[in-house]
């Protein structure tokens, strides 16, 4: 599953597919249909070729003003691009609490963040749920931890196993090591450990511990998501034939 999945290409380094996984309900989700990634400014021509390529329609930009930046070569004028500003970077006050917590850059502010900003989420989760038909890739920078969050909050909704949830999000280690070094920014991954380290937890253990804890439906509805999102959301993304839809078409 892993050698399907991923979906790293010139300019992009941390980007997958979110099909294959089964689901609660006896089915997968679908393969094609929700993409994750980091930030897609720096796309090839070539690679906007195969964005378009694997059927991706709409681009969900999870970023804040401060952290655009121009394109390298024009995107292609089949894709519809959405910006979801999640972070609400004007409450200081949550920020400098997920700061000072140090809690930023690693599942543990993703709790703190969906029970103080629901609305944020759902505004995100919508936002892939009511995309034209195609595919509907989602990022952030690093393709990590804002982007990281929406993927717990979809695959969760779409009813994934905890563990496998847990498990994607760990698939970005690597991946973000190799963004880093390749765009010659400092290297995360040594400080996030060693907080979570002092905190006696793991990225997993922490997914984990939200999942089993919290109602991410009941929280996501609080947020404003409606029901016909919800609807939409599960008919885009799950199957019950775990076949690439891909190969089906004609």
């Amino acid at each position: 599953m892993e050698r399907c999945r991923d979906l790293a290409s010139d300019g992009c380094f941390n980007a997958r597919d979110l099909g294959g996984f089964a689901t609660r309900d006896g089915g997968r989700t679908r393969w094609g249909s929700i993409i994750r990634a980091d930030a897609m400014n720096r796309l090839t021509p070539l690679a906007w070729q195969e964005v378009e390529a694997y059927g991706i329609r709409s681009v969900v930009d999870l970023r804040n003003d401060v952290e655009l930046a121009a394109d390298v070569v024009a995107r292609p004028s089949s894709l519809k691009t959405v910006r979801v500003e999640i972070d609400d970077v004007g409450d200081a006050a949550l920020w400098d609490y997920i700061w000072s917590n140090e809690l930023d850059g690693s599942p543990l502010y993703f709790r703190v963040f969906l029970e103080k900003k629901p609305e944020r989420c759902a505004d995100a989760v919508r936002a892939i749920a009511q995309a034209p038909p195609g595919g509907v890739v989602f990022h952030c920078v690093r393709g990590r931890d804002r982007t990281g969050l929406v993927t717990l909050l979809v695959l969760a909704l779409a009813g994934v196993a905890p563990d496998d949830i847990a498990l994607d999000y760990e698939l970005s280690a690597d991946r973000v090591r190799r963004l880093e070094a390749a765009l010659g920014e400092k290297e995360q991954g040594s400080e996030i450990a060693q907080i979570l380290g002092r905190k006696g937890t793991s990225s997993t253990e922490v997914i984990l511990d939200l999942l089993s804890s919290i109602d991410v439906e009941g929280q996501l509805r609080k947020g404003g998501l409606h029901e016909s999102d919800v609807k939409a959301l599960r008919e885009r993304f799950t199957d019950h034939d775990d076949a690439d839809p891909r190969q089906r078409r004609s």
